[in-house]
């Protein structure tokens, strides 16, 4: 494996605007969901990449293009969290509870991935945050034999974020998101 194949806990340097591909597998390297975006920056967080409105996501049997923008953060912990701008069914945020992403550079840009754990925590306008996919959490973990302690670690992950979301604390403060799709903004 040579070194720009490895994979490490932030993204390679990177210019705003270098192309990144997302890719998110279920376990066992099951297929899921992957879509391109744009790489933004970093701050204390992790690191921003952006999806203008027209970005296509696909997995296997699903895709859709998006009409509106948004921002993702890839922090160095066990989540990925989208932030939408203008989302038709006001989904303002969506954290997929998963494995640490990781990030490899390739001769397209860079590519992070992850493994997505089921647990979703999700806040729609006018709506309290929640905890989705609680079922598909349980037939997963019995299906695919979920080690107990990655079980305890996801759901200790996903109880924290809630709060996080709850409590508006950065970066789900909207603020911090707001900066970030100000910059895809300016690069689109």
């Amino acid at each position: 494996m040579s070194a720009a194949d490895r994979p490490i806990a932030s993204a390679p340097a990177r210019v705003p605007g270098d192309p990144v591909r997302v890719r998110a597998t279920k376990w066992l390297e099951q297929p899921h969901w992957e879509f391109d975006g744009v790489w933004l920056g970093a701050d204390a967080h992790g690191d921003w990449v952006g999806f203008p409105a027209g970005t296509a996501f696909a997995r296997p049997g699903h895709g859709f293009t998006a009409t509106w923008q948004s921002v993702s953060l890839f922090p160095r912990a066990g989540w990925a969290a989208a932030f939408n701008e203008g989302h038709p069914r006001g989904l303002g945020i969506y954290v997929d509870l998963a494995t640490v992403p990781e990030w490899r550079a390739d001769a397209a840009g860079a590519t992070v991935s992850y493994v997505d754990l089921d647990l979703d925590v999700v806040e729609r306008a006018g709506a309290p945050a929640f905890i989705d996919d609680e079922d598909e959490f349980a037939e997963h973990a019995v299906a695919f034999g979920y080690p107990a302690e990655l079980m305890a670690q996801v759901r200790a992950d996903a109880d924290a974020v809630l709060r996080a979301v709850q409590r508006h604390e950065p970066p789900f403060d909207g603020a911090t998101a707001a900066g970030w799709l100000a910059i895809l903004s300016r690069l689109a």
